[in-house]
This record gives structure tokens, C-alpha cells and sequence, in this order.
């Protein structure tokens, strides 16, 4: 009978442990709940999001979201590539938490989507020109003094604010600015080849892979263009408008990334150079 008692008591003590055991580890579990956010990205904006051969998530905005998903233990990204359509509507409807394709600003999407205060990649953008005009021609003041004619621009596009805006802080010589019906033009560098206009406002992606690369659509233009830069246009992950906290834990680790180089460096891998440097601040 006294060595029941003695197995039953040593029983007890082994199940009170046991049970202690897994309280504390149902409690590490619940603290170190991990959520997984869905980020939606465009299939084929090379360098900003695309899938690569391997049919790999890749890019320039890719490469960042990866690099803050490693600094945010309480969540698990998970990249889907997909349409831009799907893109928008899936964020604005909450099926993706953020979306990314190399997205501008602007009041319309501020409405549907909620922004961060931090962007996330930056878009270049200049003009490019005849070659034989590169004495004269260094930046936009010196294209509106040499002529000013500008091939003709969307008026919904961004690009066509930016020049405006440019005309506004330079009323004594503006750019020639004419809306276009379409966004884009694709005689655009022709006609500035035949004279027919003197400048094109063009990204400098688009004119590294048109021009500059020897696979390029116009690449046989590349010894009689030229391409100067403007500005870098920043680039905004989309968030679905509940998304505050995630907003806020993005904002503050994109600082970070920022911060300690890495940002320059995969900006580097990507483009060549930093640019951010580009941004007006």
C-alpha cells in the first residue's frame, strides 16, 4: 500500500510537470504568433517586380520586401505574382494585404489604398534627345532654351504633372507641353530622330531597354540618342486601407533599410547606382 502511494504521488509530480510544460509552450506559441501577409506584384516590370527564369518572385521592390520580411519576426511574406489588375483590385478588396509594381503616387489611388510615409523604390525619369544636341542640352532648362519641343504627353499620365509643374516654376521659358490621346507613343523616338520634336520624356528603364540594351526594340538608335535624368519619381507599396499596423511596421523598418546601406546596395544590383539619390527631398 506504501509503495502505491509512493508510484501515485511520483505520477502526479511527472503530470504536473508535464502539464506545466505545455502551458508555458501553448504560451511561447501564442506570443510567437506569426502572420502571413500576402504581397501581390506585377509579372513583368523588369527591374521592379517580375518573375525570373526559375519562376522566381525577383526584383528591385521584391528584393526590399524580402529584406524587411526578415526583420519582421511577427510576420511570413509570401509573394504572388500576378496581373495588374488583379493587383489592384485584390489589394482594394483586402484578397492581398500589399501590392507592389513599381506604383506612383497619386490622388485617385491615396482614395482606394492606403499609403505609407515611407516610398519603396524610385522611378528615374529625363529625356532623351538627338546626340548631335548634347553640347546644348544638359537638363530640362536647357532643353526648354533650345527649343522646348517635347513629343506630345497624356495629360493622365504623371509624367505630363511633372512637366507641368516644371512650367509653373519656370513661366520665362516653359516646355512646349501637348496633351497626347494615348500614354504611349511608340514613334516617339523616331520623331525625335527626324526633328519632327527635340526631346522625348522618357524612364530611364525604358530607355536602357529600348536603346541602350543590344536586344533593345530600337537599340539601332543607341549612337544617335542620348538621355539625360530629371528626377527619380518615389515608388509606394499599396496597402489594403486596415493595414495600418502593418503600414506602420513597414514604415519603420524601411527606415532601417535605409539606414544601414542595404537599400543603396540592392539599388546598386538592380540599376547600377543608387536612386534614391534622384528623389527630391
Amino acid at each position: 500500500m506504501k509503495k502505491l502511494k509512493i508510484i501515485a504521488a511520483i505520477c502526479l509530480s511527472v503530470l504536473s510537470v508535464s502539464c506545466s510544460k505545455n502551458r508555458k509552450t501553448a504560451g511561447e506559441i501564442q506570443n510567437t504568433s506569426v502572420r502571413k501577409i500576402y504581397v501581390a506584384h506585377s509579372q513583368s516590370y523588369i527591374p521592379y517586380a517580375f518573375v525570373n527564369e526559375k519562376n522566381e518572385s525577383d526584383g528591385f521592390e521584391v528584393a526590399l520586401w524580402k529584406e524587411i520580411d526578415k526583420r519582421l519576426d511577427q510576420y511570413e511574406v509570401e509573394f504572388v505574382p500576378t496581373s495588374s489588375e488583379d493587383l489592384l483590385i485584390g489589394v482594394e478588396t483586402g484578397k492581398y494585404n500589399v501590392g507592389i509594381k513599381g506604383i506612383w503616387s497619386t490622388e485617385q489611388r491615396r482614395q482606394k489604398y492606403l499609403f505609407p510615409k515611407n516610398y519603396l523604390g524610385a522611378s528615374v525619369i529625363g529625356l532623351t534627345f538627338r546626340k548631335e544636341n548634347a553640347n546644348v542640352i544638359h537638363d530640362l532648362e536647357s532643353f526648354a532654351a533650345f527649343s522646348g519641343k517635347l513629343v506630345p504627353i497624356s495629360p493622365q499620365s504623371a509624367q505630363y504633372a511633372i512637366i507641368t509643374d516644371f512650367n509653373n516654376r519656370h513661366p520665362d521659358k516653359p516646355i512646349k507641353l501637348i496633351p497626347a490621346d494615348v500614354f504611349d507613343i511608340p514613334e516617339s523616338y523616331s520623331w525625335v530622330l527626324e526633328g519632327r520634336y527635340d526631346g522625348f520624356f522618357d524612364l530611364q528603364v525604358a530607355y536602357k531597354r529600348n536603346i541602350e540594351a543590344e536586344n533593345g526594340s530600337y537599340h539601332k538608335y543607341a549612337d544617335k540618342l542620348s538621355y539625360v535624368v530629371y528626377e527619380a519619381v518615389p515608388t509606394w507599396p499599396l496597402f489594403s486601407k486596415n493595414e495600418t499596423q502593418l503600414a506602420d511596421d513597414y514604415d519603420k523598418t524601411i527606415v532601417q533599410v535605409f539606414a544601414d546601406g542595404t537599400y543603396a546596395m540592392l539599388s546598386k544590383s538592380f540599376f547600377g547606382e543608387d536612386v534614391s539619390k534622384y528623389v527630391k527631398k
